[in-house]
């Protein structure tokens, strides 16, 4: 059984960082390509970054560019959301995605996480 478990939510102030965890369990493999999603309120779910395992290339959607970093962790199965210089628009449940193909334009996600609230104060 797949599971992928994030951590590293929370509240900050505008203009903070955060950093997300997730952690991949139950995979033979660690994921082709793991990224990661955010929802906010009556909005739809937003593709925020991923990274492929075969070259370390990454995605960054134009919201977050030059803000948000992602990275991996191949031998702990896990990958991480540097997230600086916070908006209060980024305010949303941030969700954790894997999947077994190297694409992310876009990710395919195969496994989900059960998501962490990041919510940024004015």
């Amino acid at each position: 059984q797949v599971q992928l478990v994030e951590s590293g939510g929370g509240l900050v102030q505008a203009g903070g960082s955060l950093r997300l965890s997730c952690a991949a369990s139950g995979l033979t493999a660690f994921a082709s390509a793991m990224g990661w999603f955010r929802q906010a309120p009556e909005k739809e779910r937003e593709y925020v970054a991923a990274t492929r395992k075969i070259d370390g290339v990454t995605y960054y959607a134009d919201s977050v560019k030059g803000r948000f970093t992602i990275s991996r962790d191949n031998a702990k199965k896990t990958i991480y959301l540097q997230m600086n210089s916070l908006r209060p628009e980024d305010t949303a449940v941030y969700y954790c995605a894997a999947s077994r193909a190297d694409v992310i334009h876009p990710i395919r996600p195969n496994y989900w996480g059960q998501g962490t609230q990041v919510t940024v104060s004015s």
